[in-house]
């Protein structure tokens, strides 16, 4: 009697505190993904159209410090080929040294360079963003998340795997603005509203618009479609072997069950001589 007093007050606390949070920031609404799910895989047009709009957009401000310019190339990443990975990396400057005289200098990028940062450090990145410090999105689409609360975390455990929280964030957050923010709301000189940001006051302003990035494979060039394809870049980003982990998982659990079998039936023989194990 008491463990089940016990569940049921657990289970009045988690929907209390559900309450409380959806308050006070919007809960992301669950969207769909190629990737998702056990047997998902990444869409490399999508992936292509993230980087596109991650470097024309994201990458004044932000870094993928993770990322080297050959892992575009990756299978089951973007797909880009290795000429078009050596032309990308080209495009960007390397400070690399010292040379011969002792001097550090700038050279083309090269496809086993990192991707640069925007800013040579830390100060210039707070300088230039009116002292807040752009957040490097190497990992960001698997850092960012959020409550789901009870009882739906236990059936994206258990009934329905559910781990696209950050993807789902990200796009959130990116058409989440609002101007003017909600009456009584008082938002700091320099902040923006955005109502899945937790406080609300958000230093980044809107940055996505529609026909900002050109699509030449006939993707509408939507705000909205920005925010789902640059999203899914950085999910590859954060995890760019998803597709070979879920592949070896899948085989592992066929083995798995075949191993089960075998011993089962070798069981069986083994002991089929033996009086009353038949």
């Amino acid at each position: 009697m008491g463990f089940r007093c016990g569940i049921l007050a657990l289970a009045v606390a988690g929907l209390v505190v559900t309450g409380v949070q959806a308050a006070e920031t919007a809960v992301p609404p669950r969207l769909n993904w190629s990737f998702a799910g056990p047997f998902g895989t990444y869409d490399p047009g999508q992936l292509q159209r993230g980087f596109k709009v991650y470097r024309e957009i994201c990458s004044a401000c932000h870094s993928i410090s993770l990322l080297s310019f050959r892992n575009l190339a990756d299978h089951g990443g973007p797909g880009f080929t290795n000429e078009q990975v050596a032309t990308i990396a080209a495009d960007y400057k390397i400070k690399d040294g010292p040379n011969d005289q002792g001097d550090m200098f700038e050279r083309a990028g090269r496809p086993a360079d990192y991707f640069p940062p925007p800013f040579p450090n830390e100060q210039a990145a707070r300088a230039a963003n009116g002292g807040t410090l752009p957040p490097d999105f190497s990992v960001i689409a698997k850092a960012r998340t959020y409550e789901r609360g009870f009882p739906q975390f236990v059936i994206d455990m258990f009934y329905r795997p559910y781990q696209e929280q950050g993807v789902d964030y990200i796009v959130a957050l990116l058409g989440g603005y609002e101007d003017p923010p909600p009456a009584g709301f008082d938002l700091p000189e320099g902040a923006h509203y955005n109502k899945y940001f937790p406080g609300h006051a958000l230093g980044m302003p809107k940055i996505l618009s529609d026909g900002a990035v050109e699509y030449t494979d006939g993707t509408p060039a939507t705000a909205e479609q920005y925010a789902k394809d640059v999203s899914a870049f950085l999910m590859w980003v954060a995890e760019p072997h998803l597709d070979s982990r879920k592949r070896i998982g899948f085989q592992v659990m066929i083995f798995l069950v075949v191993f089960a079998g075998l011993l089962y039936f070798t069981k069986k023989k083994v002991w089929s001589a033996v009086e009353g194990h038949a």
